[in-house]
């Protein structure tokens, strides 16, 4: 008998170079086969920050180099806990067992965001699909090679990584690794993001964080001599989303691309698109009703990328629907809207007066030319009982070997500790914005002032 297909080992590493990482090593077939799969090699062609690349030019990489990098953090924390926190057997030291959980550890790494679609956010509100509930799809369905390969491994291994993706893993280790606050995946996405989009604000010391990481009973922990490395983290994935995620740009055609796509839904919902128009990729999601369980089969979803639809929109352009040739034309060529912020209750009123001026002049179906954006994050969530969903705290190892959370001991994470970070915006065509020569930009401007509505 050869040896078992988990435990195979290639020849020889494969390395794959990485702007980030440098290189990115594999030794384990199994790791190698799901790479090559249909599946996962889709991910090359969508984008990790969707409409980004509107504002940052640089910020092109996709799912695949992120799911990719994820699996090296992943790896790098798995050899150190091996190396220097090993389980002893028969004993209940609460250290890492790497012979049981370092291969679930790195395939779910690598497969953590194998359920994104194309423009995954933006197309996740319209069509409510749900990008991890289809990961755990991917993982589990039979007709997959995502899932063939990992069959080979043991007939219940998807389900076991499927488990560390829905927190349902019973090694709290593992899954905290892949998902919590100061996880692979936030660690790759935040040094990725900031080198793709020639920012710094995601910056931090990866080689000191996986240092000071360690196992214990209750998942991971990190030594109290790297809480300042911790503190620099915290702060620096806060900055990069009021800075880069919140850019008000990258928004405004995300918001284009919303109202384009429900353009496009409403037109063949009323029979109206002529066969040469018609998106056929994307007839399963417009037959399918928003905020219910949408119906859909996995393959007409996995047909979707990035490319793909643009290609459609390229068609669009060409439309005699006005509406859609118009906002196809504004997102392929990056025409913005202009936003402003609000105040969530107190401008309401006014953003339905601004919304009938819009109407007034020039744009009669204002429901696909003005719309709201809210934007928030959680810098750092405490560990709160009282709060139906929470991350999970960071805990810091004192010399005692005592536990403590971070925000008990950093007085720079308590100040943004539960606190909500957030940008709310109403957007419309930046006509009403650019100039001031008709009655309806003078009205329009009016109600703004120092980009925020004033009234």
């Amino acid at each position: 008998m050869g040896m078992p297909y988990a435990k195979q080992l290639l020849p020889r590493e494969k390395v794959f170079r990485d702007p980030i990482h440098n290189y990115i090593y594999v030794r384990h077939q199994v790791i190698l086969d799901l790479i090559n799969t249909p599946e996962f090699q889709r991910l090359r062609r969508i984008k990790q920050l969707g409409t980004s690349s509107f504002t940052f030019h640089g910020a092109e990489h996709s799912r695949f180099t992120h799911s990719l990098g994820v699996y090296e953090i992943a790896r790098r924390i798995c050899n150190n806990f091996q190396r220097n926190f090993p389980h002893q057997k028969n004993c209940d030291d609460g250290l890492w067992d790497d012979d049981a959980e370092r291969l679930v550890t790195l395939c779910a790494a690598l497969l953590h965001d194998i359920g994104h679609g194309a423009y995954s956010h933006t197309f996740e509100h319209i069509f409510g699909t749900d990008h991890e509930k289809i990961t755990r799809d991917i993982i589990t369905n039979s007709k997959t090679t995502v899932n063939q390969v990992l069959k080979r491994v043991a007939p219940d291994f998807p389900e076991r990584v499927a488990s560390v993706i829905d927190k349902t893993y019973p090694n709290p280790q593992v899954v905290q690794i892949i998902s919590s606050q100061c996880d692979a995946d936030r660690m790759d996405y935040l040094l990725r993001d900031s080198y793709s989009t020639g920012t710094s604000y995601g910056n931090f010391d990866l080689t000191r964080i996986l240092r000071l990481m360690r196992p214990y009973h209750d998942g991971i922990c990190f030594d109290m001599r790297g809480m300042h490395t911790i503190e620099d983290y915290i702060i620096g994935r806060m900055q990069m989303y009021l800075q880069v995620y919140f850019h008000p740009v990258s928004r405004s055609m995300e918001v284009i691309l919303n109202k384009l796509l429900l353009r496009a839904r409403d037109i063949y919902r009323n029979g109206k698109f002529p066969p040469h128009l018609t998106p056929y990729l994307l007839l399963p999601f417009f037959d399918s009703d928003n905020n219910q369980n949408a119906q859909f089969d996995l393959n007409a979803y996995l047909e979707l990328d990035d490319g793909v639809l643009n290609t459609y929109f390229i068609h669009w352009m060409h439309s005699k629907d006005q509406v859609l040739s118009d906002l196809a034309h504004r997102f392929l060529d990056r025409i913005p809207f202009k936003s402003v912020k609000y105040e969530r209750e107190s401008a309401l009123t006014t953003i339905n007066d601004l919304k009938q001026i819009v109407k007034n002049n020039g744009f009669k179906e204002v429901e696909y030319y003005t719309g709201i954006d809210n934007s928030f994050n959680h810098p750092y969530d405490s560990y709160d009982t009282k709060k139906q969903v929470h991350n999970g705290p960071i805990m810091l190892m004192q010399l005692d070997h005592s536990l403590v959370e971070l925000s008990k001991v950093s007085e720079l994470v308590n100040v943004v500790t539960d606190k909500t970070v957030s940008d709310d915006r109403f957007f419309f065509p930046r006509e009403f914005v650019k100039e001031r020569n008709t009655p309806a930009q003078r009205e329009f401007q009016e109600y703004i002032q120092n980009d925020e509505i004033i009234k």
